[in-house]
């Protein structure tokens, strides 16, 4: 791909104040930038302590660093600053480069896309960087540094070489057969390409049999705090937050909206989200707040049925057939008699009603309940944390490292299974013009996954989210 005319910079380190600050600069114009700014290029690679000039002006003292194209993160000549993080100098040396003719501030992500424009980075890896700038907890760091070395890049390309080299054969047995003189070796290419063809067929099915893990670990478990109003839901989610991001009040109705807090247990992402209070009200705002609460708990991982311990009875959740697992929490425990040495309700305590949830089935949690806790007091609360840890660890621990991690991917992998599926059971009559189309198909739905055909309808939906100087 033709280099861009443009030469971009941007501040690449964090928000100031920071010890220290790097600028980037990439593209044609970055070398010249350097003399203007600097009055030297330093050897490729290596740090050179220079002073940054606006001018007769002098910002500050910095290393500055040279990474000649093609050999660089972008593929183009690129200029790195290293300067003190104050927001003076930073405005200072931002100021300056934008002086220099042919240079524009960088848009979000524009550093990586020129990475992939240019062959430095595959579609699956620009994604695992932007994975890995956002990733919260040590699972999800490993996961999107195993696919940004490359763990489904590497895997798709093997799978579209081969499926070059099957239609290589099929397109051969249909050139002969067009000259009307198939020699019996001839014969045998078909059969060979749909071989690979199920063979591959086979390992992308395998691969998309994975019960989802990449893209829940990447999403994070969501676990719902579900129940009547007043049964302490905004508190407990405070005491487990350990800050006041709920508002608690005495008078029912007063969450609205779902708060949402996010969590590392044991390495993994958890959301919990505090939900209005399920209840009938003919107050449009506090109905709204109930319909959401009921939306988001359908799609939850987990729900957390909140009940005041001292209420016996309390209505059920409706949640569908096929919804999440759903655990009573008896809350205000403090303030009720029948606990056991552990703070716990015994199963003989539990009414019938909240026994039902006691026996929730899930293939995670068969039979766990959530217990009873004080959200004011703390007494249960951890134990319930180890709870909703182990039920984490089971949704989002594979034994083998997955290769999908976005639905974006199962969505390909996908389309490319079913051309192969299809090219395999073509009739005989006309298996090999079927045969080779439905390999073309795959090759490219693969291609598209790494970003080597069709992907310019989905470049801007994944460098949008990317931060100014990435």
């Amino acid at each position: 791909m033709a280099p861009s005319a443009d030469t971009i910079f941007a501040l690449s380190s964090g928000r100031p104040p920071a010890a220290i600050a790097v600028i980037r600069i990439s593209g044609p114009q970055a070398g010249h930038a350097l003399q203007v700014l600097t009055s030297r290029i330093p050897e490729p690679r290596k740090a050179a302590l220079v002073r940054i000039r606006d001018g007769e002006d002098i910002i500050d003292e910095a290393l500055a660093l040279w990474f000649p194209g093609p050999n660089s993160e972008t593929g183009e000549d690129i200029a790195e600053l290293q300067l003190h993080g104050g927001r003076a100098v930073i405005a200072a040396a931002l100021g300056a480069l934008g002086k220099i003719s042919g240079l524009r501030p960088a848009e979000p992500g524009e550093f990586t896309r020129r990475a992939f424009e240019n062959g430095k980075l595959d579609l699956t890896a620009v994604e695992a960087l932007a994975d890995l700038v956002i990733a919260e907890t040590q699972a999800q760091r490993r996961q999107a540094f195993r696919q940004l070395k490359g763990a489904l890049g590497d895997r798709a390309e093997s799978w579209r070489q081969r499926l070059i080299g099957a239609l290589a054969l099929v397109e051969a047995r249909i050139d002969f057969s067009d000259e009307g003189d198939v020699q019996e070796s001839d014969s045998l290419l078909l059969p060979g390409a749909l071989a690979i063809a199920r063979e591959l067929a086979r390992e992308i099915e395998a691969a998309l049999d994975d019960n989802r893990y990449g893209e829940r670990l990447r999403d994070g478990l969501v676990v719902a705090i579900l129940g009547p109003p007043n049964a302490g839901k905004s508190t407990l989610l405070n005491r487990i937050a350990r800050r006041e991001a709920a508002i608690v009040s005495p008078y029912a109705g007063t969450t609205r909206d779902v708060i949402e807090v996010h969590l590392d247990l044991g390495g993994y992402p958890v959301t919990l989200l505090d939900t209005a209070g399920i209840r009938e009200s003919a107050d449009p705002v506090e109905a709204e707040g109930v319909r959401r609460a009921r939306a988001r708990a359908a799609e939850a991982d987990l729900v957390l049925w909140v009940v005041d311990a001292g209420e016996r009875g309390a209505a059920s959740p409706e949640m569908p057939s096929s919804g999440p697992p759903v655990w009573l929490v008896a809350n205000k425990s403090d303030l009720v008699q029948g606990r056991n040495e552990q703070g716990f309700m015994d199963n003989e305590s539990l009414s019938g009603n909240e026994q039902q949830f006691s026996n929730s089935e899930s293939k995670f949690n068969s039979g766990e309940t959530g217990g009873s806790v004080s959200a004011v007091s703390g007494a249960g609360v951890d134990q319930l944390m180890d709870r909703i840890t182990r039920f984490a660890a089971q949704a989002l621990d594979s034994a083998e490292p997955t290769l999908i991690t976005r639905a974006r991917h199962r969505r390909t992998l996908s389309e490319a299974l079913e051309a192969l599926q299809r090219a395999t059971a073509a009739p005989a009559a006309s298996r090999e013009d079927l045969a080779a189309e439905e390999l073309r198909l795959a090759a490219r739905a693969l291609g598209r996954l790494t970003g080597r055909v069709d992907v310019e309808d989905v470049l801007d939906v994944i460098f949008r989210d990317f931060c100014v100087g990435k």
